[in-house]
């Protein structure tokens, strides 16, 4: 009974299209992709930083992510100040987050009282060592979720995961290339827009140079100014 009840919720829940996914499991129940946590030390420093920037508003565009997409502070703040300095831009990545932080954060205040016109999502690489493609891709599936109901009128720019490791065969790329696969379902090309820019990172035989991503995963300033070029058209018309 129990069972055939959830499922009435979810198809009632799934109508026009929508990528809402109803989740009838307490917290407790739920697997650790979508199960929102905090973390501690130095990472509620630079939450409660990003929420205390978006508390001053003049927000148009959020990216949100982890390390990779923190990393715009690092090797990629030449390429941001370039392409978004005068957007009005906030990077609401951390390092080390799972999908399962990134929905706490958005729970928690990195939303709280704006209205971006555009928001860039690029997260679940982190995830990709314990988690299986279905579970990464419902949890970027929530954190779609969280933005449609806390900013809808915000557009997503919902970005494949990037590839990691040296060769295509390797085993977290190829997770992250089957989550890819499932949340590339969400794009309803109004609100929810997916784009996979993974193969602008690679050389024609799916190698990744460490001129691109110094460790196979993080990228270089080279790798920020090919994510910049590869969503520049994306991004402006989200932006008109």
């Amino acid at each position: 009974m129990y069972r055939l009840a959830a499922l009435l919720l979810l198809s009632i829940l799934s109508v026009n299209n929508s990528p809402t996914i109803a989740l009838a499991q307490s917290d407790a129940e739920k697997h650790d992709a979508i199960r929102p946590i905090p973390r501690e030390g130095g990472w509620m420093k630079r939450h409660e930083s990003m929420n205390e920037r978006v508390e001053k508003g003049n927000v148009d565009v959020v990216f949100i992510g982890d390390s990779i997409t923190q990393g715009w502070e690092g090797r990629g703040k030449n390429v941001w100040a370039k392409f978004y300095g005068e957007r009005n831009a906030v990077n609401l990545g951390i390092g080390g987050d799972r999908t399962q932080h990134v929905i706490w954060r958005l729970q928690n205040g990195n939303l709280k009282g704006i209205s971006p016109k555009a928001a860039v999502i690029m997260i679940g690489t982190n995830n990709s060592g314990s988690n299986t493609p279905e579970q990464i891709a419902e949890g970027v599936t929530e954190i779609v979720n969280i933005l449609r109901h806390q900013t809808p009128k915000t557009k997503i720019l919902l970005l494949g995961t990037f590839p990691r490791g040296a060769t295509k065969d390797d085993a977290r790329r190829i997770v992250n290339e089957k989550s890819n696969q499932i949340v590339a379902k969400l794009a309803d090309h109004s609100n929810i827009h997916y784009l996979d820019i993974g193969s602008n990172f690679l050389n024609d035989d799916q190698t990744l140079s460490k001129e691109i991503m110094p460790d196979l995963l993080h990228l270089s300033e080279r790798g920020y100014q090919i994510w910049a070029e590869s969503i520049e058209s994306a991004l402006a018309d989200l932006l008109r």
